[in-house]
């Protein structure tokens, strides 16, 4: 072990400090202790170690953050023995790249995952999304007040969600070009249904009694929506929002490769991939994950806020 060690420490001395030579010293580190008779017995133990870890956490009582840290834990053993298997059974990085090969592709090319970043996520996704839950939003309004609307508008508003995405994808390219515009109206095309019809659901969820209520005080249609219907409808609403956050996200990065500039996390995939370059595509993929999730926090401690009084959240530490 004492050579593999000099061995490492003669291979950092003479090669350029950067992520992927670290990236390259981590291999023959962990080559050098598959070696050792007793290194598979230590895997054993270290796999019962995680069981009892996550079990042991999972089974604490206390605030909601427990639930984050027992994900968090789990997520950090996966991604151990994801390397440990990875390293040691010598897997092909086409095939599956060890985590710290991802890690090195994202600190080797993050200025490149960045702008890729703010083409996808900062235009097409967030545009995208807000057009699309606006839209399903305003037009679910218009059809509780209009019922006339429900028959004929409905049905039409319904085939949106039958569209494949892949179909819808080349044609959008074709009407608004292959710069950002065309991946929004994919997301908006994509958000547009679940938000109108968690709307709708949301809007008929206030109680009959509360309704009669309001109508015996004589409320206008506008002062019982403002006043009771909407913050009854808040649940589906931020339910609708966290869905099509993440849809938004895969509708952009789908649409983006049917065509897109020299840039976007959908263009970043699909052209590494064709290169071979398995932990960069990795890498996109955990900028697009990280996001999501980031997203989904986000709306759901804007929910607690909003809508702190239903008993869902009420009832939640």
């Amino acid at each position: 072990m004492s050579d593999a060690v000099s061995a490492v420490a003669a291979t950092m001395a003479s090669e350029p400090a950067s992520a992927g030579a670290a990236a390259d010293v981590a291999v023959n580190l962990w080559l050098q202790a598959g070696a050792s008779p007793l290194f598979w017995p230590a895997i054993v133990l270290l796999v019962a170690l995680a069981c009892y870890s996550i079990y042991r956490t999972a089974a604490l009582e206390g605030s909601r953050w427990v639930g984050t840290f027992t994900a968090a834990i789990f997520g950090l053993w996966v991604v151990f023995f994801w390397e440990v298997v990875v390293r040691c059974l010598d897997v092909s990085r086409v095939l599956l790249p060890a985590p710290s090969l991802v890690l090195a592709s994202l600190a080797d090319h993050a200025p490149k995952l960045w702008g890729d970043f703010v083409q996808t996520v900062g235009k097409a996704v967030l545009i995208g999304w807000a057009l699309g839950c606006g839209l399903g939003f305003a037009v679910a309004v218009a059809i509780d007040r209009l019922p006339f609307l429900q028959r004929g508008l409905l049905p039409v508003a319904s085939l949106t969600s039958a569209i494949p995405l892949v179909g819808v994808a080349p044609i959008a390219v074709m009407w608004f070009g292959f710069e950002w515009p065309s991946k929004a109206a994919v997301v908006v095309l994509m958000t547009f249904f679940p938000m109108l019809v968690s709307t709708l659901a949301g809007l008929k969820a206030a109680g009959k009694l509360e309704r009669e209520l309001m109508y015996s005080y004589a409320a206008s249609y506008t002062r019982t929506l403002v006043a009771l219907r909407l913050p009854s409808a808040l649940p589906f609403i931020f339910n609708a929002l966290k869905v099509n956050a993440t849809l938004a996200l895969i509708g952009a990065i789908v649409a983006e490769f049917f065509g897109s500039p020299t840039s976007g996390l959908g263009f970043r995939i699909s052209t590494e991939a064709a290169r071979m370059n398995m932990p960069l595509v990795w890498g996109a993929l955990v900028v697009a994950a990280v996001t999501g999730s980031v997203a989904y926090a986000l709306l759901v401690a804007l929910e607690r806020r909003a809508a702190f009084w239903h008993p869902s959240i009420r009832g939640s530490k």
